[in-house]
C-alpha cells in the first residue's frame, strides 16, 4: 500500500436537536412497558427541514475546511434514505460544495455497510491519484414505539481521502458478503423488518463478525494487543467489549458506541466514530474500523504527525456540543410524517419548483453563491448583470462571490406565527455578511430566548420547502446562529 494514501481530513454533523429517550418511553409505556430498560439518554434527531442530504452537505464542509476544494476529484455520498430514488443525491451535495462540474458523484445504497464499502473503494483508488470525499449520512423512520424509535439516531459523517500528508495512513482491508439478513427494508417502505435479537447476536455479531474480524487481523498481520482504537458501530450493550475479549484486543481500545448521546445513525454510524477517533488520536496509533450489513467490512489505519496539524474543525465533539434536549415526542412524530394534523389552508400553496430556473440559477440556489462587482468591490446577492452600488450602477462587472462559508449578523427578525411552518413561528429577518453583502433570509435552530439584533450567524443547507404534489424537496440555505466556544476553548 502507498504509504502517501490514506485519510487527508475528516468532518461530522450532528442535528441540534436532541430528543429525550425518556419522553418517547412516557408516551408509549401505557403499551410498550418493555422499552424501559432503553429509555435512558438521547438520541439524535433532525428537524424538518433536514434530510441525508442536508446533514451530508454539513457533514462535508466541516471536512473540508482548510482544503482548496477545487482538488476535489470524487465525491460519494452512502445511505439508504437517500431523498430521491432516481435523482443523483450527491449531485445535490456537489452543488451546495460548489465543487468542479468535472468531479464524478456516485450515490452507494443497499447496506448499512455502504459507508465503509465506498470508503474502501475511494481508499483503493486514492493510491492511484485523486482526491474523493467520501460521505455517509441516515435519516431513517422507526414504528412508534419500536426498539428502533428508541436506539436509532440521525447523524453524517465525511472522510477525505487521497495521497499527499495523510493524517491516517490507510494499511489495508478485509471484507466478507453474506446474505445475512439481520434486518430489511423492501423499496418503498418506510420501516424496517427486524429478526430476533438473539439470533442477530449470536449468528451475526459472536461468529460472522467475529470470524471476519479474526481473519482481517490474520490477513493484514495486525498484533490484536497493539490495536489502539477498535471501532464496531454496533449499539447492542456488550458486544463490541465482548469481539474484543474474544480476539485479544485490550479493552481500553474498545471505541464507545455513542449510543447514549446520539444512537444509532446506520450508514453513517462507522464513519461517524471514525470522525469522533481521529478527532482524540494521536501520532503512531493503529485503529481498526468495522462495517457491518449482509457481511462485513473491516478497514485498518495508522495515524501521523501530521494529525496534529490538520486545521481546527467543529468535528464530531463540536456537533456533540451543540445539542439542545428536546422532550417534544408529538413535534417528532409529526416531523417524520408519523402524525397527521391539521395544517391549515395556508398549507396549501403550491410549491413547485420550475427545474429550467432551478438549473440556470443553480449557483445561487443550492451554493449561495453572490456577485461581487470587480470595479467597485460591491458584494450582492443575488448576482446580477447591473451592480446595486447606488453610486456607480457598473454592467457586466460581477464575478462569483461564495456567500455560504461567511459569518453574518442579524440586522432584522421577525417571528411569524400566522404564516404557516412545521415548527412555529418561523423567524427570518435580514443579515449583514462579514466583507460585504446583505440577504433576507429564514433562520434556523433559534428560539425567543436566544435570538437578537447583532447576533452571528452562519449559513446552513436545509430544505425549503417540500412540493407534495410532485414528490420534490426543494433546497436553499438558511441562517443558523454561530456556537460560541466554551470557556477555555
Amino acid at each position: 500500500m502507498n504509504a502517501n494514501s490514506g485519510i487527508l481530513s475528516y468532518g461530522a454533523y450532528i442535528p441540534r436537536l436532541r430528543l429525550q429517550r425518556s419522553a418517547i418511553f412516557a408516551a408509549n409505556a401505557w403499551f410498550a412497558a418493555g422499552l424501559k430498560g432503553l429509555a435512558m439518554g438521547e438520541r439524535a434527531i433532525a428537524n424538518w427541514d433536514e434530510d441525508s442530504v442536508t446533514m451530508a452537505v454539513e457533514a462535508a464542509r466541516d471536512c473540508l475546511t482548510g482544503f482548496d476544494r477545487g482538488t476535489v476529484t470524487a465525491l460519494s455520498l452512502a445511505s439508504t434514505t437517500h431523498p430521491f430514488a432516481d435523482r443523483l443525491n450527491s449531485g445535490i451535495v456537489k452543488e451546495a460544495l460548489t465543487l468542479s462540474d468535472s468531479i464524478s458523484a456516485l450515490d452507494v445504497a443497499g447496506s448499512q455497510r455502504a459507508g465503509t464499502s465506498s470508503l474502501i473503494q475511494a481508499l483503493n483508488a486514492g493510491v492511484n491519484g485523486g482526491t474523493q470525499l467520501c460521505v455517509a449520512s441516515e435519516l431513517r423512520k422507526a414504528r412508534p414505539a419500536s426498539e428502533g424509535e428508541l436506539v436509532q439516531g440521525d447523524a453524517a459523517a465525511a472522510i477525505l481521502v487521497g495521497t499527499g500528508d495523510p493524517i491516517a495512513r490507510f494499511i489495508g482491508s478485509h471484507s466478507v458478503t453474506l446474505d445475512f439478513v439481520d434486518h430489511f427494508r423492501a423499496s418503498g417502505a418506510d420501516f424496517d423488518y427486524t429478526w430476533e435479537s438473539r439470533w442477530i447476536r449470536d449468528e451475526g455479531y459472536s461468529m460472522l463478525l467475529g470470524d471476519a474480524l479474526a481473519a482481517a487481523i490474520e490477513t493484514l498481520v495486525v498484533d490484536p494487543a497493539k490495536i489502539d482504537r477498535l471501532l464496531i458501530p454496533i449499539t447492542v450493550r456488550g458486544v463490541p467489549e465482548g469481539l474484543a475479549k474474544k480476539l485479544g484486543v485490550p479493552a481500553a481500545a474498545v471505541a464507545d458506541t455513542l449510543a447514549p448521546n446520539v444512537g444509532d445513525s446506520g450508514v453513517a454510524h462507522p464513519l461517524l466514530m471514525l470522525a469522533a477517533a481521529l478527532e482524540q488520536a494521536r501520532p503512531g496509533e493503529t485503529i481498526m474500523l468495522v462495517g457491518f450489513g449482509q457481511g462485513c467490512d473491516v478497514l485498518l489505519f495508522e495515524t501521523t504527525e501530521a494529525i496534529a496539524n490538520l486545521p481546527r474543525r467543529d468535528g464530531f465533539s463540536g456537533a456533540l456540543a451543540r445539542g439542545k434536549a428536546d422532550e417534544n415526542y408529538l413535534r417528532f412524530l409529526f416531523h417524520r410524517g408519523l402524525l397527521d394534523l391539521d395544517r391549515g389552508m395556508r398549507a396549501e400553496a403550491d410549491q413547485k419548483q420550475p427545474g429550467t430556473t432551478l438549473f440556470r440559477n443553480r449557483k445561487t440556489v443550492l451554493g449561495l453563491v453572490g456577485g461581487r462587482c470587480t470595479k467597485t468591490g460591491t458584494v450582492q446577492f443575488p448576482r446580477s448583470e447591473i451592480s446595486v452600488n447606488p453610486n456607480d450602477r457598473a454592467i457586466g462587472t460581477q464575478e462569483d462571490y461564495p456567500l455560504a462559508e461567511k459569518q453574518a449578523r442579524i440586522v432584522t427578525y421577525t417571528a411569524d406565527s400566522l404564516t404557516y411552518s412545521p415548527a412555529p413561528p418561523q423567524y427570518y429577518g435580514m443579515i449583514d455578511f462579514e466583507g460585504g453583502g446583505r440577504m433576507f433570509t429564514e433562520f434556523a435552530d433559534v428560539d425567543a430566548e436566544s435570538i437578537e439584533v447583532g447576533l452571528a450567524m452562519k449559513m446552513m443547507f436545509r430544505i425549503k420547502a417540500v412540493d407534495e404534489k410532485r414528490d420534490f424537496i426543494k433546497y436553499f440555505w438558511k441562517a443558523v446562529p454561530v456556537q460560541q466556544p466554551a470557556a477555555g476553548e
